[in-house]
């Protein structure tokens, strides 16, 4: 019976296992089943290690262990490689195998907007594995980013890193968002409250029409004053639950080799 599951340090809040079971049941995959592990990060190699003893046939990563999912794996793609952090583990007769598909998970839930964007301005928010992902991507896609993060030094590093920019602003300077074409939240702003916006150095008023404006974190309360007030501004925006949904079908056929249908995956993060 191959066991999936998703290891991240705080995991409860996660909607992956009722999306994934949903996903595998759709596809009549007998047996499979995707559950949470909540380790905190001096367990986490150790833990990954014992999971193809244990029947795991692979694992997706989430905060805060992306970078260290990378480093216990013993292959990688060359987009996780690029990126620096993984969030798909896959277990093999030849190792551990890395992946990352919060980049491809991003550009699939854009890519209606990505000819449009191209040659335009982007402002990346946070400094984590999965802004690393994010800053990939728009780049890859011809994106001017810039990149904030409440501690300036990792946003420093990152941004050198990668050749982006920085912007250094504090809680009450604030940042006008109608700079920029396309707003990712890669931080962890919302995961425990849903309401992102409250957490970030953003105006709230500076939002437009014609910005694409993306909330990679998923709250209790759902699309959060982030979202919601982008909308209302006539932004074009993409929850954190849609997200989910499309880096998780992502993993999803990495491990089984089938398509898994995105409406029922949808359905289940969404009740």
């Amino acid at each position: 019976m191959p066991s999936l599951a998703v290891l991240g340090h705080p995991v409860a809040h996660s909607k992956s296992p009722a999306m994934q079971n949903a996903a595998l049941d759709a596809l009549g995959l007998e047996g499979w089943e995707y559950g949470s592990i909540d380790v905190r990060p001096d367990d986490f190699r150790q833990l990954v290690q014992s999971l193809p003893g244990r029947g795991f046939a692979g694992a997706n990563v989430t905060i805060p262990h992306k970078r260290a999912a990378l480093e216990v794996a013993d292959s990688a793609s060359d987009a996780a490689d690029a990126i620096g952090a993984a969030n798909t583990l896959t277990f093999t007769p030849d190792g551990i195998h890395a992946d990352n598909t919060d980049a491809p998970g991003l550009i699939a839930a854009v890519r209606d907007q990505m000819e449009e964007l191209k040659g335009r301005t982007g402002m990346v928010l946070g400094a984590g594995g999965a802004s690393r992902a994010v800053i990939w991507a728009l780049a890859e896609a011809g994106i001017a980013v810039s990149l904030w993060n409440r501690t300036s030094s990792r946003a420093d590093v990152l941004a050198a890193e990668f050749g982006v920019e920085t912007i250094l602003a504090g809680p009450d300077a604030g940042i006008d968002p109608g700079h920029f074409d396309v707003i990712v939240n890669a931080s962890a702003a919302g995961l425990e409250t849903g309401d992102a916006l409250a957490e970030l150095p953003l105006d709230p008023g500076g939002f437009r029409s014609g910005q694409v404006v993306v909330d990679m974190v998923y709250g209790a309360s759902g699309s959060g004053s982030l979202i919601e007030t982008a909308e209302r501004a006539g932004a074009q925006t993409i929850d954190g639950l849609e997200i989910l949904v499309r880096q998780g079908a992502e993993s999803l056929e990495i491990w089984t080799g089938r398509e898994p249908d995105l409406d029922v995956m949808r359905r289940a993060v969404r009740k």
